[in-house]
């Protein structure tokens, strides 16, 4: 029988996370697998609630306590090495817990798994539930990334991968930046499936505007290389055109892709493998849900 774990990384949401656990156990009932979650707490300064569920479906329910808050890319980083080193499995589907990644989309995944075993799913984004302002801005985001990169990543965490593809990515400094980015740089057999971005469960998104632009910038970050050279490229066709009108406001664009590309430079400078491979030492302890509450 094959081992799924669902990773989820969380900080703070624990009433979402109640809900999203029943939710996935109501959904992977007919599972022909053993499934595990793996919620990585990322040094939450709430004290966890709910969770006490005796499920059905799932075998248990693991909570990783960070020491100190690494951010939620970090901790799927994280999750994902402790899951290498540490359990036996083969698929792992990364989920966020506040009901955007919607759990009835978990039984698409399955399937594809049937039919496609040896490669990664990602839930592909065509429907999205947020305000007009921030689709404006995740589709300035989108053309971004697709400019400066040539990659059009479609998709967020919403993945499942299997275990080859996990242990590959481990093994990338880049990881410890962007998660999704990653898996476009690293994973190349891959397919997909539609995805609806779902309504949050309780909480208003904790991602502002700044958190937004970094978390875009640190996507873009993992293909730095291509940064530079299509930013060269862009430079030297736009002096060719301003070549004979050269001007205060023609030395804008040129000022701003340089801030621009020297910021994707050093947010790059974060993707630390030292670090990243040290990582499991921020686990400060481990709950294990299992029809009871225990502690390792």
């Amino acid at each position: 029988m094959k081992k799924f774990i669902i990773l989820i990384p969380l900080f703070n949401d624990w009433k979402s996370a109640t809900k999203l656990l029943n939710e996935i156990d109501l959904q992977i009932i007919n599972w022909k697998a053993e499934v595990s979650v793996i919620i990585v707490n990322d040094a939450s300064t709430e004290t966890r609630s709910g969770l006490e569920y005796n499920y059905k479906k799932i075998k248990s329910v693991k909570i990783i306590n960070m020491k100190e808050n690494r951010v939620h890319q970090r901790c799927i980083a994280a999750g994902l090495k402790y899951i290498c080193e540490k359990e036996d499995f083969d698929w792992v589907i990364v989920m966020d817990a506040d009901g955007e990644d919607r759990p009835e989309e978990l039984n698409d995944f399955f399937n594809k798994t049937l039919e496609n075993p040896d490669k990664t799913i990602t839930g592909n984004r065509f429907k999205r539930s947020e305000g007009i302002i921030f689709k404006i801005l995740y589709e300035i985001h989108k053309i971004l990334t697709f400019i400066f990169t040539g990659k059009l990543i479609k998709f967020g965490n919403f993945t499942c991968l299997p275990k080859h593809h996990v242990l590959q990515l481990i093994r990338k400094p880049y990881l410890w930046n962007s998660y999704s980015s990653s898996i476009v740089k690293t994973i190349k057999d891959r397919t997909s499936t539609p995805s609806i971005r779902g309504v949050r469960y309780v909480l208003p998104s904790k991602m502002n505007f700044i958190a937004l632009v970094f978390h875009s910038l640190a996507i873009i970050s993992v293909f730095k290389s291509t940064v530079i050279i299509r930013s060269i490229i862009y430079f030297t066709i736009y002096l060719f055109f301003i070549f004979n009108s050269f001007s205060f406001f023609s030395l804008i664009p040129i000022f701003l892709l340089l801030i621009f590309v020297f910021t994707v430079l050093k947010i790059s400078m974060r993707s630390n493998f030292k670090e990243f491979d040290k990582c499991l030492d921020n686990i400060g302890s481990i709950d294990v849900l299992s029809g009871f509450d225990s502690r390792q």
